[in-house]
């Protein structure tokens, strides 16, 4: 049996599909349970790699029982307290990244300099396992009685200076409304009164907000089957990629060096740029902490990069 522990969110969760698909084939006719929150399970599903989830809100501990898993697999951070935690399991192998403070010196140097699904490909490469990063696709959901054909905007994300302007999204809600999109509006259900407020100022009716209204499995049948999304750098990115979906990706503090859509695939596009940080007097609470490289996209950029994904035909086969 292996347990790989990775208690993070959506986008962390895509980003490890390749690292989990690896050790399946590495290490083939063995239980793979993933320690992650249980909410995750439909994602873990659709990746195909996963047998079960163990539900697990961090890396503090891990509630195993049962007889000792045959290989851990640290797939959420450098350690030592992921590290710690695995080694209480009492697997007869652990994998991960060396860390001495935690006695493990097995496993190869982290690099903080990374894209996040290279990361764990190479993790694994360091014990002669194989992992293909561009190995991302998602398996297509049930059907799940949402929307077709829509274009998706998340104007939300649980880091504040990751969000772009919400009076922003509203301008390009307008924007896409006149150029014959169907806008939908995701998020979580603290995400709602956001959401809402965007549609209202696009001129969109309260229809058009499915923050809080879909379930995993649903927001995954969405982006699916959606025309386009576009977001902060946040899960519903991820499951853009994963499932081919045209999408156009908007940046902040964290590079899109690390966590974007791969580079070679022009369905997706990856925004970011350099500017001031919006005001803390400003009258809009969707600006307030907005990081710079962030504040400095535009409207109109945004519209000429959806035109631009959008003439690239294809997706991404899952």
């Amino acid at each position: 049996m292996i347990l790989v522990l990775r208690a993070l969110g959506v986008g962390d969760l895509a980003a490890a599909v390749p690292a989990l698909r690896g050790l399946r084939v590495g290490l083939p006719g063995r239980e793979l349970v993933l320690a992650a929150p249980a909410w995750l399970a439909p994602l873990a599903e659709l990746t195909g790699a996963v047998d079960r989830v163990l539900p697990t809100t961090g890396p503090h501990r891990i509630g195993w029982v049962g007889p000792p898993p045959e290989v851990a697999v640290n797939l959420h951070g450098r350690g030592p307290e992921s590290h710690r935690a695995l080694a209480a399991t009492g697997p007869g192998r652990l994998l991960a990244y060396r860390n001495p403070s935690a006695g493990h010196l097995d496993g190869p140097t982290w690099d903080g300099d990374e894209h996040e699904v290279r990361r764990w490909c190479r993790l694994l490469h360091g014990y002669g396992l194989p992992a293909d990063p561009g190995d991302l696709a998602l398996r297509r959901p049930a059907p799940a009685g949402v929307p077709t054909g829509m274009t998706v905007l998340h104007p939300g994300g649980k880091v504040p200076a990751k969000r772009w302007p919400a009076d922003r999204f509203a301008g390009l809600a307008r924007a896409l409304t006149a150029r014959g999109h169907r806008v939908v509006f995701t998020g979580s259900a603290d995400e709602r009164a956001l959401a809402a407020r965007v549609a209202a100022d696009a001129g969109l009716p309260p229809s058009a907000v499915l923050a809080g209204r879909t379930g995993l499995a649903e927001l995954a049948a969405l982006v699916a089957d959606a025309r386009l999304v576009v977001s902060g750098d946040t899960g519903v990115a991820h499951l853009a990629t994963g499932y081919g979906t045209a999408s156009v990706v908007l940046f902040g503090p964290v590079p899109a060096a690390h966590w974007g859509p791969p580079a070679d695939r022009p369905r997706h596009r990856a925004l970011g740029g350099t500017g001031r940080a919006a005001g803390r007097d400003s009258t809009d609470p969707g600006r307030v902490g907005t990081h710079p490289s962030l504040d400095a996209v535009g409207i109109d950029e945004v519209v000429a990069a959806v035109a631009e994904v959008e003439r690239v035909p294809g997706a991404v086969a899952a």
